[in-house]
């Protein structure tokens, strides 16, 4: 079978209509797609040893002989094992495979097999669960350094590998994109060898060689992309310029003098607003830098110069939030503050919308449904999008288009998930970076600890004390509902054991603190539910709250000076993080308890390091490390098109190289329309298809 880049998967061995659609899943329908679907991890299957000398740290390879024909036994519904012997000359592997009845036909008494797992001892016996295996005169996967994929149900590892390997011959016809200046200036490998050699590289010096090229490749491909974005927002119309007003007259509004990286970044609004061109701004800071302040000075100057400004929170408890907060601190200049939600009567909606149309609110401040075809502004200047990795592109400009024709609004986004600049200004490629990297003073800090199950009593006893001493505590479980489903032997569940908020709280009441004042908080409750329950607990009703990560932006509750995050090691950094300033915010001293059962050193070096220090910046660095980048920001989210290899993280000296090669392109063919760099500009407009327009 001759195979090309258009070769259907159906046409493949082992590939029926229900292999196809599960691979579809995947986005994987032709050989081509395979080319392009990289591993996500490698295994060494180069070695293969004798029973007594295999390893105990690992999956390794084991060379063994069928003893004796599999035996099939049912245990009881749902679960059936094949358990055989095999031998060579140094000992007996006992072998045992959950669930896998076809077992006892594909192994045959007396042949000789590669066997693929973890080597365990159980007393004098040897074992192997569920191990991967292929007959030893027949091999394809053994012998080689083997890719590691990301799967979907009923697609194996080894299949996919087989497939693959089916595919390379195909990588031939994969032209070259890269201008050929670019590949030896900066010494990148060829497609073909790179395409084959990320999939089954020879060696770690091959593996290393087309990972570097084909990373390269996609960060070259996105600063290309991001140059035309902002030069396209560079080009945009003309944007409302606000008169610049006093300082003083807003800062006598503000209950606090705020501090110098607020005033910086004060300024820096300013100078965009009156510019005359949209500004398009991003301002990240760490939980509490007081982001809100300086989204209440750019509303300020929106409405002292005659304008509309709209505020876009992710939950309807936030935006409340800043609706009380906004209402106190402008309405003395004058300033007409409203509240658009989702859950509000038809008729509030309607006044309010109305009062929009006809210029009678200068500051709204709603959740999604600021965006619904029914809310027009009568001048809106400015937006504000909160917790910006929250929102959408899309969203963002959905809310933008309701400025007017020919006016784009100034654009404020504010994230509390500070990372570093330089990375930034590759995932904000649209948008001006500014940073509050100051605390306001008397911030209590926020002392942090990680503790195991068995300390579990001794924390109890700490809530108690924190209640009776007035205060009140969070308590965060990562699942509103258990999950009923156990795990296999041999098999791992992510959802095994996780606390749930339904049923933890109901025992934490009947058993733990049948005297104390509970409630739950999570996110299948309905918005007027999840409301009362924040709405008793910010009132000191409540005295401990059970919630999920919802309560991540909530309202601020400065008695609360204790948060227990129970399966800690389940949570980003970040989000912990996020988690833990929810407390800190009052005077008196708080707690935050990490509560874990892990048994893995690396995730409790991750909490220890959240444990060590309050450093935004810093625990984001570690997040990004240990979670990559698509997980950490949500790419799809905020519109940076889905890297496949490039970690945004850990390549930022080729980030930077790609950088500067896709600026010098630029500089020598801004349109890319010289014909040796046609396929360039048609790469970044596959990897810009949500936003094709920016190439126009």
């Amino acid at each position: 079978m001759t195979v090309t880049r258009d070769t259907p998967l159906t046409e493949f061995p082992g590939v029926g209509e229900a292999r196809a659609k599960k691979l579809e899943k995947l986005g994987l329908s032709t050989a081509g797609d395979l080319l392009t679907w990289y591993p996500r991890d490698y295994e060494d299957r180069r070695e293969v040893y004798p029973i007594r000398d295999a390893p105990l740290e690992g999956r390794v390879c084991v060379s063994a002989i069928a003893a004796e024909h599999p035996r099939l036994s049912r245990v009881r519904k749902g679960l059936e094992l094949v358990q055989v012997k095999v031998v060579d000359d140094t000992g007996v592997l006992y072998l045992t495979f959950f669930n896998q009845s076809y077992i006892e036909r594909a192994i045959r008494a007396g042949e000789e097999y590669i066997f693929f797992g973890s080597v365990e001892e159980q007393g004098r016996r040897r074992t192997m669960v569920n191990p991967i295996f292929e007959r030893a005169d027949r091999r394809s996967v053994t012998g080689r350094v083997m890719p590691v994929y990301r799967l979907t149900a009923g697609i194996s590892n080894h299949f996919l590998a087989s497939l693959t390997l089916r595919a390379l011959p195909c990588a031939g016809e994969v032209a070259e994109t890269l201008p050929q200046h670019i590949r030896q200036e900066h010494q990148l490998a060829a497609a073909e060898f790179s395409l084959k050699s990320i999939h089954f590289p020879e060696n770690q010096e091959a593996l290393e060689l087309a990972r570097r090229r084909l990373a390269f490749e996609e960060l070259f491909y996105l600063a290309v992309g991001l140059s035309f974005l902002k030069r396209r927002r560079d080009q945009e119309g003309a944007g409302r310029a606000v008169p610049v007003r006093p300082r003083e007259e807003f800062l006598a509004l503000l209950p606090f003098a705020p501090t110098s990286a607020q005033s910086r970044v004060m300024d820096e609004v300013a100078k965009d607003m009156v510019s005359g061109r949209p500004m398009n701004r991003l301002v990240q800071g760490d939980v509490g830098s007081g982001k809100t302040a300086v989204a209440a000075f750019a509303g300020w100057l929106c409405v002292r110069g005659g304008f509309q400004a709209a505020l876009m929170a992710p939950t309807e408890v936030l935006a409340e939030q800043h609706f009380r907060s906004l209402s106190r601190l402008l309405s003395p200049a004058g300033a007409r503050v409203g509240l658009l939600t989702g859950s509000m009567k038809p008729s509030e909606k309607k006044k309010i919308q109305t009062a929009l149309a006809e210029g009678e609110i200068d500051f709204v401040v709603g959740t999604h449904a600021l965006i619904s075809q029914a809310v027009a502004f009568h001048n809106l200047a400015l937006i504000v999008a909160d917790e910006q990795h929250r929102f959408g592109v899309a969203q963002r400009a959905a809310l933008a288009g309701k400025s007017g024709k020919g006016i784009s609004p100034h654009v404020l986004v504010m994230s509390a998930t500070p990372i570093p600049r330089t990375l930034a200004l590759i995932i904000y490629g649209d948008l001006d970076i500014s940073v509050i990297d100051q605390l306001p003073p008397g911030r209590t800090p926020v002392s942090t600890y990680v503790v195991r199950e068995d300390k579990r009593q001794r924390m109890y006893g700490f809530v108690r004390r924190q209640v009776a001493e007035g205060r009140q505590a969070y308590i965060i479980c990562p699942a509103v509902e258990e999950n009923p489903d156990a795990a296999l032997p041999g098999e791992e569940s992510p959802a095994l054991n996780l606390k749930a908020v339904k049923t933890y709280a109901a025992k934490l009441q009947k058993e733990v603190f049948p005297d104390l004042r509970l409630d739950i908080l999570h996110g299948k409750m309905k918005p007027k539910e999840k409301e009362a329950a924040m709405a008793a607990f910010a009132g000191g009703i409540t005295q401990v709250l059970v919630a999920t990560t919802v309560v991540e932006v909530g309202v601020d509750v400065p008695n609360a000076s204790l948060i227990i995050i129970e399966n800690a090691d389940r949570f980003g950094l970040s989000q912990l993080h996020q988690l833990r300033g929810r407390v800190g915010r009052g005077e008196h001293p708080s707690h935050c308890v990490l509560i874990t059962a892990t048994r893995s050193l690396e995730s409790m070096e991750r909490l220890r390091t959240l444990a060590s220090t309050t450093d935004g910046f810093k625990i984001s660095e570690e997040d990004l490390r240990a979670r990559g980048p698509g997980d950490f920001f949500g790419n799809r989210q905020h519109g940076l098109p889905q890297m496949k290899l490039a970690d945004l993280s850990g390549d930022m000296r080729l980030l930077s190289e790609a950088q500067e090669a896709a600026r010098e392109l630029l500089i020598q063919d801004p349109q890319l329309s010289a014909p040796e760099n046609r396929p360039v500009l048609e790469r970044a407009r596959q990897l810009f298809a949500d936003t094709p327009d920016i190439f126009n």
